[in-house]
């Protein structure tokens, strides 16, 4: 079933809340929610100013946990699984430390704990262009950064359907989301302790596995993968690794 236009729910059993980044919409975690929905229920949502949801206001951290917290409270669900991509895994970060008790687990791919002094200026600039310019060089520039050498070599549907959702953001909603990436500070996960994965891709520019490891670090008893051939857009470009983690996840969380 949908709620409303943005969020959509699908499947039975123990909820799992799939996060995109910034670019992405509900759509990133296609290829996981196939799988997925055979045994727990999807619940995955354009985070406001991003895909088909309309900004409400300032886009900040805090107001998407906020958006999120409140998703949750509409469809009646007390804790979940949380999986995230790239800007995604900040704001399952936040949420899970400021409301360890309604999050079971956490699986975090292409994860940073909060932008490096050098990339929080780069997000002003590509706001500064996304309103000045609009997505078209964006949306490219993400697809060249951002995917491995094998995905833009053998696997042009993928790179093709990055462009695509880079393409059709909103310019303002985008910029908006871009500065709330570069505003926002690591949250404190030294109080949490439920089960996690922390997953990036061997060529993942955003996350690379150094920086990675540091969010597994700060997770404790956290597993922590690298993916070969992999760019920054994990769940489209390894999908099938990306379920597969995501399952190992939860169903050591219920053994």
């Amino acid at each position: 079933m949908a709620i409303g236009s943005t969020v959509e729910v699908a499947g039975t059993g123990d909820p799992v809340i799939l996060v995109h980044g910034l670019g992405g919409t509900g759509n990133v975690w296609a290829p996981q929610v196939g799988i997925l929905t055979r045994f727990f229920t999807t619940v995955r949502q354009d985070l406001a100013g991003s895909g088909r949801a309309k900004a409400h206001g300032p886009v900040t951290t805090q107001s998407l946990v906020e958006d999120i917290l409140a998703t949750m409270s509409e469809l009646k669900i007390e804790s979940a699984h949380f999986v995230g991509h790239s800007y995604g895994t900040v704001l399952c970060q936040h949420l899970a430390a400021k409301n360890p008790g309604k999050v079971r687990s956490l699986a975090l791919f292409g994860p940073i704990r909060a932008p490096a002094d050098p990339m929080r200026q780069a997000l002003k600039d590509r706001a500064a262009k996304a309103r000045a310019e609009g997505m078209t060089a964006i949306a490219d520039i993400t697809v060249q950064m951002g995917t491995s050498a094998s995905t833009k070599a053998h696997r042009p549907e993928v790179a093709g359907f990055i462009r695509e959702l880079v393409m059709r953001q909103d310019p303002e909603g985008y910029a908006q989301t871009c500065e709330a990436v570069a505003g926002t500070q690591a949250a404190d996960l030294s109080g949490l302790r439920c089960p996690s994965v922390v997953v990036t891709g061997d060529e993942d520019a955003t996350s690379p596995p150094a920086t990675a490891k540091t969010v597994a670090d700060a997770l404790a008893g956290s597993k922590f993968h690298v993916l070969g051939r992999c760019g920054h857009w994990t769940p489209l470009e390894r999908a099938e690794a990306v379920s597969e983690a995501i399952f190992n996840l939860l169903y050591s969380r219920a053994s």
